[in-house]
């Protein structure tokens, strides 16, 4: 059944409080860093779980460092309610030989 939503708005972000502190948060965006950004200079892709809006701007922010450090565009893709996808814009696609890895 196809609903027609009017009248929609987008709300402005609320402020996350995350139970990390800053030196822990600075850890936990570094090791993504480099463990995805290995596995996606290796694959072209890599996925991780993401449940809660925290942890999707770290792997949004992730993407963006990598963009940075690489000089090539790495996008973020949510594949269902709980992982995200980053990949280098050039592998939108998942390599056919490649088993999907939780």
């Amino acid at each position: 059944m196809v609903r027609d939503l009017y009248n929609v708005r987008v709300q402005p972000a609320e402020p996350v409080v995350t139970p990390l502190t800053d030196e822990e948060e600075q850890r936990v965006r570094s090791t993504l860093f480099h463990e995805l950004g290995r596995e996606v200079a290796e694959r072209g892709w890599a996925r991780f779980p993401a449940y809660t809006t925290e942890e999707r701007r770290r792997l949004v922010d992730v993407a963006r460092r990598l963009t940075d450090h690489w000089g090539q565009q790495v996008a973020v893709e949510a594949e269902d309610e709980g992982r995200i996808r980053l990949f280098l814009t050039g592998n939108a696609a998942l390599p056919a030989q490649a088993a999907p890895r939780d």
